[in-house]
This record gives C-alpha cells, sequence and structure tokens, in this order.
C-alpha cells in the first residue's frame, strides 16, 4: 500500500519499554499508533474499521495472545495481527499459529525494514478484506428471505428517527451490521459511530471508556482523556451487550440519557453531548429485570424502538447466498483461485443448526478458502470443522496444539543433549531457569 495513506496499529505488548520503542519507531514511520498493555485492555479497544493492522505479543498477564487472537477476530474479522514473540518454539510452530488466523509470526526486535514490510502488506489485506465484506447490499446485509427482508425494512422505518434503539439477537447474528446500518440511514450519518462493547471491557474500566476520565482520577491515568459518549457527540453510540453493564454504570448513563451531560471519572465539570444511544444485547433482559440485575427505567429508556436480528437458522434460504458471498471474499482477501461448494457441501450447510450464527458461517467459509487445496469444497471437508464448536473450544485446541509441539522439542532436545539441560536450553534459544519451568509443568523427566 501507498505510503502516502494514513496507517493505524495497535500495538499490544506488557513490555512497556519495548511496547514504547516499538510505538515510537512507527510513529516515526508516519503510522497512528494506540497502545495496550494487555489483551484484556485491548479487547475494549478494538472495533471494526479501527485499525488496519495489530502488534500482539504472547505471553501476557491475563488472556495470553494465542487465546486473544481468536477474540479479536470476533470483534474485527478483517483485522490482520501479526505476533511478534521472544519465543522460540512458538516461533518454530509459526506455520500452526498463522493457519488459525495470524498474518504473521515473527521474532522480537525484528529489523524495523522487515516488519515495516510485514505491516505494510498486513493493513493492506485488511483494507482489501473491508472493501470486499462492507460491499454487500443493503447495508452489507445478504440475504433473501423473509425474515431478513423484514428486519431491513424495519431498520428503514426506525432509522430516520431520533429514538433510541434496543437490538435484541443472538450472538454472531449480526446485530452490530444492524446498528451500522441504523446509522447509516440516520440524519446522524455524517456523525462519529462509536461503540463500546460493555462485555468486553472489565467491569472496573467500563465508566472510564464510557464517561472518560481526568489525569490523575487513578494509577496510570497520566492525562485526561474522553469516554465514548464525548466521542460520539453529534452521532451515534453504540453499546454492544448493555446487558453486562454493572448497576452504577448503568445508573450513571441514565442520567447522561435524562440529562444530555456528562461527567469524567474524577472530574467535577460537565460536558454536554447529544448523542443517539442504539443498544444490543444477546440476554433476555426481562428476566434481568426480574432479579434485578437490570434498571427497569433505563430499560425503558432504551427500549424505544425495538428491533431483533433473526438467528441464521430461522433464514436458512440465505445459508448459501451467505456462504458464496463469504467464500469468494476470503479467496480473493487470500490471493486464493476461487473455491466452489459441492451440492453435498451445502446440503451439509443446510442441514447444520449453526449455534453460532452468520459469525460461524463466515469463519467456516473463512478456512475452507484457507485451507482446503482443491477448487471445489467437498461435505467431508466441512464435517470435522461443524462438529467442533466455536469461540473457547477453539481457542483451547489452539494453546493445547502450540503446547504439544513445545513439550515434543523440549523432550528431542534434552534427549539429543543426553539430558544435559543447560545444552537442552542453549539449543532451544531459552535459559536454564526457563526450561526446567517448562519441564515441570510438562512433567518431562528423565526415567
Amino acid at each position: 500500500m501507498s505510503t502516502s495513506e494514513s496507517r493505524t496499529v495497535m500495538v499490544v505488548d506488557d513490555h512497556e519499554q519495548e511496547r514504547r520503542m516499538l510505538s515510537g519507531m512507527l510513529r516515526d514511520e508516519g503510522w497512528t499508533v494506540e497502545e495496550a498493555p494487555s489483551a484484556d485492555h485491548a479487547f475494549g479497544l478494538v472495533e471494526p474499521g479501527r485499525f488496519d493492522v495489530m502488534v500482539l505479543d504472547v505471553n501476557m498477564p491475563g488472556t495470553d495472545g494465542l487465546t486473544a487472537m481468536l477474540r479479536f477476530a470476533e470483534l474485527d474479522p478483517a483485522l490482520n495481527i501479526v505476533i511478534v514473540t521472544g519465543e522460540p518454539l512458538i516461533q518454530k510452530a509459526s506455520d500452526y499459529v498463522v493457519k488459525h488466523g495470524a498474518h504473521a509470526v515473527i521474532a522480537k526486535m525484528p529489523e524495523p525494514e522487515y516488519l515495516l514490510g510485514v505491516l505494510d502488506q498486513a493493513a493492506h489485506v485488511t483494507r482489501h478484506r473491508r472493501r470486499l465484506l462492507s460491499g454487500t447490499a443493503p447495508f452489507g446485509m445478504v440475504g433473501q428471505s423473509a425474515a431478513i427482508q423484514a428486519m431491513i425494512e424495519q431498520v428503514r422505518r426506525v432509522a430516520p428517527s431520533q429514538g433510541r434503539v434496543l437490538i435484541v439477537g443472538e450472538n454472531g447474528s449480526g446485530k452490530e451490521l444492524a446498528a451500522h446500518a441504523v446509522h447509516a440511514l440516520s440524519k446522524r450519518a455524517e456523525g462519529p459511530f462509536v461503540k463500546i462493547n460493555c462485555a468486553a471491557i472489565p467491569k472496573d474500566l467500563v465508566e472510564s471508556e464510557l464517561f472518560g476520565y481526568e489525569r490523575g482520577a487513578f494509577t496510570g491515568a497520566l492525562q485526561s482523556k474522553k469516554g465514548r459518549l464525548e466521542l460520539a457527540d453529534g452521532g451515534t453510540l453504540f453499546l454492544d451487550e448493555v446487558g453486562d453493564l454493572s448497576l452504577e454504570a448503568q445508573a450513571k448513563l441514565l442520567r447522561v440519557i435524562e440529562t444530555g451531560e456528562v461527567e469524567r471519572v474524577g472530574g467535577t465539570r460537565t460536558a454536554h453531548v447529544d448523542v443517539r444511544i442504539v443498544a444490543a444485547t444477546n440476554k433476555d433482559l426481562g428476566a434481568a429485570l426480574e432479579c434485578g440485575d437490570f434498571r427497569e427505567d433505563l430499560y425503558y429508556r432504551l427500549n424505544v424502538l425495538p428491533l431483533r436480528v433473526p438467528p441464521l437458522r430461522e433464514r436458512r434460504g440465505d445459508v448459501p447466498l451467505l456462504a458464496a458471498h463469504f467464500l469468494e471474499a476470503f479467496c480473493v482477501a487470500e490471493g486464493k483461485p476461487l473455491k466452489r461448494l459441492s451440492d453435498e457441501a451445502r446440503r451439509v450447510l443446510d442441514e447444520y443448526h449453526w449455534p453460532g450464527n452468520v459469525r460461524e458461517l463466515r469463519n467456516l467459509m473463512e478456512r475452507a478458502a484457507i485451507l482446503v487445496p482443491a477448487e471445489e469444497i467437498r461435505a467431508e471437508d466441512l464435517a470435522s470443522w461443524l462438529e467442533g464448536g466455536p469461540g473457547r473450544e477453539e481457542a483451547a485446541g489452539l494453546r493445547g496444539e502450540i503446547e504439544r509441539r513445545e513439550a515434543d522439542a523440549i523432550r528431542r532436545a534434552l534427549e539429543g543433549a543426553g539430558w544435559n539441560v543447560t545444552q537442552a536450553a542453549a539449543s532451544l534459544g531459552i535459559d536454564r531457569t526457563n526450561l526446567h519451568r517448562k519441564m515441570r509443568k510438562y512433567g518431562i523427566s528423565r526415567r
């Protein structure tokens, strides 16, 4: 991509000095950089279209990089991730990590020229993916079923008003796409569309992200920062998974809705905001009201214009259209020859129950585009993937495969060194103490 284009990167690394060095180098090269000290912190910052590429460390406190990679793919399916790690054993398994979503795996502190080349290529692919995945009509929604057409018509009716919208639907059904459509058809279309995922951000950080904070409000608050409400002034704020807000945050949000005023954490001044709120949830808020987990007054403030996104099982006629759309898009994005589904493969897709909805179908077609070598995708190519569950199980499988490869490499190195731990550690590129720790972790000892 042209170096004159503005490029954005998220650097996620718990080592502050290394993170700052990398971020400084990228800024000097014209990149717009945002930093996060952990994957858990970055979850609240990643949203579709915000970053062109992510640089992600592996070993961090909290959620590790390999598990987080799969979560980031859900938050922004088009985002390319470059794993930068000091773990030689992870580098040796790079083909497996790339197969499961990373754009590349490179060693820490790489040559600047090499790193910039990798990031440029990753950013280019990200933008190309976005053009493909947003080029469908109307509003990015693919489908001809009565269920999806009824939802599109409902979007057309509610969008032009100023009323707050509550979108309900299962995970992966397309609630965020509906929210973007509401904004795009509203009178605020030229204003900002700002998202906050209430479930992805740790509860003690939700208020500072939503309302902003003043310098010194808490440890690490080195400068004042606007919250999402202020950033959305004149536009739309999308509260994704609003049912996960704490009762305290709900009370403060209710006050903003009633007064239009925002007070930052640690501040005393108020700022007036003009924001339309579109909220979404996969929870039964009616049940949450009964057990006291959600405020009744906030519920009725948010649920002015209800909008339901149907699950994929209610729009089965759209499965072939969606599958073909995603398969073509990912083949082009990955530089692969165009592939097609066999009649048997289409029947498998039609009969599947789709617990992960459209997101699961999209992920399945991406795997098929990348991993199936033939131009025709057969039923047996899809069967094993459909039998396994998405999400945590996939993350656990990825981590488990990496650990199996690591344990095997350690055993081979120890056997090759005659069980001399110092020599084995040197051959693996790690220190002796680290090797002892890994031997205890995997239960490896000389019999």
